[in-house]
């Protein structure tokens, strides 16, 4: 059996972490060396609250590269002291710290106090002078010299000027790279095929749900350390935050988003930003944990979000949060029941879990919820079995009639999973009432154990070829149960 060469980790890479006052541009950088969009960017300081990482190549060397919040002088119990805080966590675990100034306003007071203590840290520095595009930009970076890191380099973000030799520099500064492990033949089966010995990749998980139902204290929990800045304040957490972690059955890839309010309510262009973050967040993800705050009871932006999730055709474990503060717990979960019954029909059998994330009670029972969600959503369905499933329902409940006709169904296939979406054959299946969809699609999730999960079905019929614009090879309608 061959064996494959050892690929870093994101854990293994060295770590470059942007840092500096707020609003000098380390979110631009940091999306200029990813090389794509991936941190909001607006003309506001204090943009980035949560640090943000990334995988990044600079000059054929991988790094973890970690944008931070603006460092700024504030009380510890406070939200910018809380941000501060888990900037210094990421500057205690850099390779290379890249200090970066704004060379259009000069050295600030800011600017000195951070430098002394970047320099108390005893990390590798590289000192950046952004926003310094054209001459007079270059000159005025000079200015840095005075903040005792080194030599400035002049660089524009926004502009794309200096990124080259940044890119350099910071290749330069990375410790040694560990010599790959030598590749062995690949082998080959009986058929041919390639043996392929390599994991499959992390199960994408994304966290969602109004402003303080507690996303990020559940990530924080998960992890079992203070990676996302959690208080009291709402909608603390502007931007996806995307985090590595590891259950027994292998990692996962873990969003953190920001809270979705009503269209109605969003009206500041960075919430804006916030909200599609989000809701690429969610279509990326494979399996949507929606958060809720118990204590409130499920609200109807909650049901939105959970539709949107179904129109996406993400399976969905719904995650009862602050389940300690609950006073009456039978009577809460029979009406978190009786709404979803009522209000998510095409979501019927929903995993819930409740939990406190604040205090990690039963924390421990969502990753496996999270897996066998999973697991549903992958599954399919032998097309023998399909069809004798078919045949019965069938014989339970005929066709309907339709324009005095009735409908004639033949069979059944599974056309894919991811949701599991299935193909109906028939004449004329196309004119299938909605109600005798729904009850076909409730029949697939009893019969095959498909609780929760989105499920696609698609009518594929026969017309006359005779009759005028229609077309022998029928067409498609879609129904989801």
């Amino acid at each position: 059996m061959a064996k494959l060469p050892s690929v870093p980790t994101g854990d293994d890479l060295p770590i470059v972490v942007i840092a500096g006052r707020p609003n000098v541009g380390k979110s631009t950088l940091f999306n200029r060396l990813v090389g794509r969009r991936q941190a909001l960017v607006a003309d506001t300081p204090g943009v980035t609250r949560d640090r943000k990482e990334a995988e990044a190549v600079v000059r054929g060397r991988r790094v973890r590269l970690i944008d931070t919040a603006g460092l700024e002088e504030a009380a510890p119990d406070t939200l910018y002291g809380r941000m501060r805080a888990s900037s210094e966590s990421a500057v205690a675990q850099a390779d290379l710290v890249v200090f970066c100034i704004d060379a259009r306003a000069g050295i600030t007071p800011a600017d000195e106090h951070f430098a002394a203590w970047i320099r108390r840290q005893g990390r590798p520095v590289l000192l950046v002078a952004n926003k310094a595009e054209g001459r007079q930009g270059a000159a005025a970076a000079m200015e840095a010299f005075a903040l005792g890191l080194g030599t400035p380099l002049a660089i524009s973000a926004e502009h794309g000027e200096g990124l080259s030799e940044l890119m350099g520099e910071i290749a330069d500064r990375m410790p040694p790279e560990a010599p790959p492990e030598p590749v062995e033949p690949v082998e080959y089966g009986e058929d041919g095929e390639e043996l392929d010995e390599r994991p499959p990749g992390p199960l994408r998980l994304a966290i969602v749900g109004r402003p303080n139902a507690g996303k990020s204290t559940l990530l924080n929990r998960l992890l079992g350390e203070e990676r996302m800045i959690t208080g009291p304040e709402p909608g603390l957490t502007r931007d996806s935050v995307t985090v590595l972690l590891h259950d027994e059955q292998g990692p996962i890839q873990l969003v953190d988003t920001a809270g979705l309010r009503r269209r109605a309510r969003v009206e500041d262009g960075l919430e804006k930003m916030s909200t599609s973050a989000t809701i690429e967040a969610l279509k990326m993800a494979e399996v949507v944990v929606l958060a809720l705050d118990a204590t409130l009871g499920v609200h109807e932006q909650d049901l939105q979000i959970a539709r949107l999730i179904e129109r996406e055709g993400r399976c969905c474990v719904l995650a009862l949060n602050k389940w300690d503060a609950v006073e009456d717990r039978i009577a809460t979960r029979q009406a978190i029941a009786d709404r979803i019954e009522t209000s998510l029909a095409q979501m019927r059998g929903i995993p819930v879990v409740s939990f406190s994330a604040l205090t990690g009670a039963n924390v421990h029972k969502l990753l496996p919820v999270v897996r066998r969600a999973h697991e549903v959503w992958n599954r399919r369905i032998p097309t023998g079995a399909l069809n004798r499933w078919f045949e019965m329902m069938l014989e339970r409940h005929s066709p309907p009639l339709v324009n005095g006709r009735r409908l004639k169904l033949r069979y059944m296939t599974q056309a894919k999973a991811r949701p599991p979406t299935f193909i109906l054959f028939g004449t004329r299946a196309e004119l299938l009432p909605e109600d005798y969809q729904r009850y076909l699609v409730n029949g697939l999730r009893e019969e095959f154990d498909l609780p929760g999960t989105p499920i696609r079905l698609l009518l594929r019929g026969t017309r006359n070829p005779y009759a005028e614009g229609a077309s022998s090879s029928g067409r498609l309608r879609s129904a989801s149960g």
